[in-house]
């Protein structure tokens, strides 16, 4: 059995430890190389030579997508898996549209990633199967799921709390508002997060005006 050189590009430490552990117990996959950075990815791609990158869409220096298209623009047909956080059809889309070929979910990584390494190396295209029913909806015009609003996911409380943080309200803030101490206003903000599936308070800003929880 052939085997397969990984390169691991994702910004934290610890995520690649263990994606590392996971695939190189596989007997066909070895990691060759890590990336904690977009431009530390671009240049360990041109040094090792993998047959495939691992890629998180949130990268310093250079996100996911950006480097997709450097990576392209620059004659590269490396398969590249994008491993990430953002389970939903607009960021599925921009990665598919950049040149990726596979698709997973980090909270699906352990089931879903070996079947994806596989199926792309074979030249197939891998999705997350969580969204390829939502993605073929909007494909074939479906009245769908697929812009199903995430901001419903959130409890009430979760939602008082995460709307003042778009609002720019600091956590001392928000706490003498709701009357909540510091600590549970900080957990509802890293739940709400989570569930919403950002990272950034301009990401959530933007996702509070687009369905409308922010005017």
């Amino acid at each position: 059995m052939a085997e397969i050189r990984i390169l691991l590009a994702d910004d934290h430490a610890v995520l690649r430890a263990g994606l590392k552990l996971l695939l190189n117990n596989q007997p066909d996959f070895r990691v060759v190389g890590e990336a904690a950075t977009g431009t530390e990815a671009l240049a360990a791609v041109e040094s090792l030579q993998p047959d495939l990158l691992l890629l998180d869409l949130n990268m310093p220096e250079m996100d996911g997508v950006a480097l997709l298209h450097r990576l392209r623009e620059q004659g590269q047909s490396l398969p590249v898996i994008i491993l990430t956080m953002h389970d939903d059809i607009a960021h599925l889309k921009q990665a598919l549209q950049a040149g990726a070929s596979g698709y997973v979910v980090k909270k699906a990584a352990d089931s879903e990633l070996v079947m994806a390494i596989h199926a792309v190396m074979r030249g197939e295209l891998f999705i997350h199967s969580a969204l390829t029913h939502a993605l073929i909806d909007q494909i074939t015009g479906t009245p769908a799921q697929a812009e199903e609003d995430p901001w419903k996911r959130l409890s009430e409380r979760e939602l008082d709390v995460i709307r003042q943080v778009a609002q720019g309200y600091t956590n001392a803030e928000i706490a003498s508002r709701l009357f909540l101490s510091i600590k549970t206003v900080e957990t509802y903000r890293a739940r709400s997060m989570e569930k919403l599936g950002l990272e950034t308070r301009a990401q959530l800003v933007k996702s509070a005006l687009e369905y409308g929880y922010l005017e």
